[in-house]
């Protein structure tokens, strides 16, 4: 399970809403608990990245190593967890798409955020399996007000 707290949430919302009608991409970084039904994910800072993508970034988004690895940093000198990934996908649903789950890692939450016409619609988080062949739906929640 994921939940996104207020501010971050707001920030990763007001960033695809920004970036569109192309693809946004940022980090999310929290903490993890291990509980006996799985881990327990809360994201405390979202981490606004660049959308690297050298072609059409309105169905596409590519994170730089480097950004990346600052995303790492910022958290482990915050004492946190880079907990996983976040982007949009501009006037289509939340979907984890074939391209989406090539460059996953299974160690990260994938949230996607959907927006339609410029305006958040509906988000969903997936995490990946190893082999990069499926990715399952995770329990996402967030502030609806």
């Amino acid at each position: 399970m994921i939940h996104i707290e207020r501010n971050p949430w707001k920030e990763m919302v007001n960033h695809a809403q920004v970036a569109y009608p192309n693809e946004c991409c940022g980090a999310m970084i929290g903490s993890i608990e291990t509980t006996a039904d799985g881990d327990e994910k809360t994201v405390v800072y979202a981490l606004a990245l660049d959308n690297a993508s050298a072609g059409s970034q309105r169905a596409r988004y590519e994170l730089r190593p480097e950004d990346l690895l600052r995303a790492d940093r910022e958290a482990r000198e915050r004492k946190l967890d880079l907990i996983g990934i976040y982007h949009s996908h501009p006037d289509c649903g939340a979907y984890f798409s074939e391209t989406d789950l090539k460059n996953s890692c299974p160690w990260y939450s994938f949230v996607v955020l959907s927006v339609q016409n410029g305006v958040f619609d509906h988000a969903n988080s997936w995490l990946p399996n190893a082999e990069q062949t499926h990715a399952e739906k995770e329990e996402l929640t967030w502030p609806k007000s």
